[in-house]
């Protein structure tokens, strides 16, 4: 059913159940609501807690945690969305918080303009991807959320409040912790991102042995604005990315090359080996060998979100640790003397990216300059034994963990390794001290 104030509502008991892109993590809520606007959002976050509900919102699933698991009433976001205001003035644009990031970006390049940096998918929803802390690799620029500059909320009592880093004090503090919230102070409902004017970028792709990739870590850190690479465990080859403004003009991959590139080998050849690898685990180190080799060296110059992102078809779990910069190839180098010494078969490439520190609390960049490790599995193969080895050696760098991938730590962890840690606890404490946006993962990583 809908009402004016724009909610449509499922009734209790045909809801159903949710589950996320991975599938490894399945919800049975009482209720799902679909608000199109802030007003309805906010009524549907009053009716909860005046029956007694939780609330959680999920968007499009890609988290690898329980973040937006609830058993209670769970918001989706397929009506709140859409560009609302472009300032061009200003540089900035606002947008539904349940826009999917490439619905925002094919409407900023429509308009000639683009986000600074972004990760390398885009299929979330821009709440779910700021919440969560998602980010890309940059020298001066990476997260998401960093580039937000204004945020609107509909907190537990159902009041909608709005905040920047120019209001107030209380407005202020809100803004620095809701950029990474997790979905523990409130509902977003709307956010303003900085833009600018659409520009090109060259991707130099290339294959690098390991030895000479983390020889020169930081030469190729600092002299690329985004520089990543993948480590293809088994064996002793990285392929590396590195993306750099350019004057153009631009050159993009033909539709052939990158049907082949993306879509053949990166999706389906890749996702042949990943299933032959699962059936018959002995297969992994020469399908890993084989797999070095098949991507050759590209270039070519195209809009951000065209070089920023590629399409990921093949379902796998993730878990991912930021570690200080500094640390990164001693903690590169563990890892694969582990994946050397074990029995654990690896079918899918460690990814490598980086970030400079930022402001923002709970930000896995906060503070510090930043290395991300990333390891994945391939759905369906086991992946507890390595993930908890991979853990230990990121946890023994003060690691801390991507909010929405896999990882086993608890607030007493965490606590010790966000130097502001409880700022953002004592915030939630006063904005939600009923727990209405609660839930098991938030009880683990936030504590009660």
């Amino acid at each position: 059913m809908s009402g004016r104030s724009g909610v449509r509502s499922t009734a209790d008991g045909r809801t159903g159940t949710w589950r996320n892109w991975a599938g490894n993590v399945v919800a049975a809520p009482r209720r799902t609501v679909s608000p199109s606007t802030t007003e309805g959002l906010a009524e549907a976050v009053r009716r909860a807690a005046a029956d007694g509900l939780r609330v959680k919102a999920a968007g499009t699933g890609h988290s690898f945690t329980a973040a937006a698991a609830t058993d209670g009433v769970l918001i989706r976001p397929e009506r709140l969305t859409g560009v609302r205001a472009v300032d061009r003035a200003a540089g900035t644009v606002t947008v539904a918080a349940g826009t999917p990031l490439k619905v925002l970006n094919a409407a900023l390049a429509a308009r000639g303009l683009s986000l600074t940096n972004m990760g390398d998918i885009m299929e979330q929803t821009v709440s779910g991807a700021v919440s969560t802390g998602t980010h890309g690799t940059g020298r001066t620029s990476a997260s998401v959320a960093a580039q937000i500059t204004e945020l609107e909320l509909v907190l537990a009592d159902g009041s909608v409040v709005r905040c920047s880093a120019e209001g107030t004090a209380q407005e202020r503090a809100l803004f620095a912790a809701a950029r990474t919230g997790l979905g523990a102070l409130g509902v977003v409902s709307e956010l303003t991102f900085a833009v600018e004017p659409e520009f090109l970028l060259t991707a130099r792709e290339e294959p690098m042995p390991f030895d000479r990739v983390v020889g020169e870590f930081d030469q190729l850190v600092a002299e690329n604005e985004h520089f990543e690479f993948y480590w293809f465990p088994h064996t002793e080859s990285c392929n590396t990315k590195r993306n750099n403004r350019s004057a153009g003009p631009a050159a993009p991959l033909t539709p052939l090359r990158g049907w082949v590139d993306d879509e053949l080998l990166s999706n389906g050849v890749f996702q042949a080996a990943c299933a032959l690898g699962r059936a018959v685990p002995a297969a992994v180190p020469g399908v890993a060998r084989v797999s070095s080799r098949a991507l050759s060296a590209r270039s070519y110059t195209d809009i951000p979100y065209k070089v920023f992102t590629s399409p990921r078809r093949v379902r796998f779990l993730e878990m991912e640790y930021a570690i200080p910069r500094a640390a990164l190839v001693e903690a590169l180098r563990a890892l694969k003397a582990l994946v050397e010494r074990s029995d654990f078969r690896v079918s899918f490439p460690v990814e490598v990216r980086t970030a400079p520190a930022d402001d923002i609390p709970l930000s896995t960049a906060s503070g510090r300059e930043t290395a991300y490790v990333a390891v994945h599995m391939y759905r369906g193969t086991p992946h507890e034994a390595y993930f908890s080895a991979v853990e230990r050696i990121m946890t023994a760098h003060a690691g801390r963990p991507h909010w929405g991938k896999l990882h086993s730590r608890d607030a007493e962890y965490l606590a010790g390794v966000y130097p502001r840690f409880e700022e953002f606890t004592a915030l939630r404490d006063r904005l939600d001290p009923d727990r209405v946006f609660g839930n098991d993962y938030l009880r683990r990583v936030l504590g009660d």
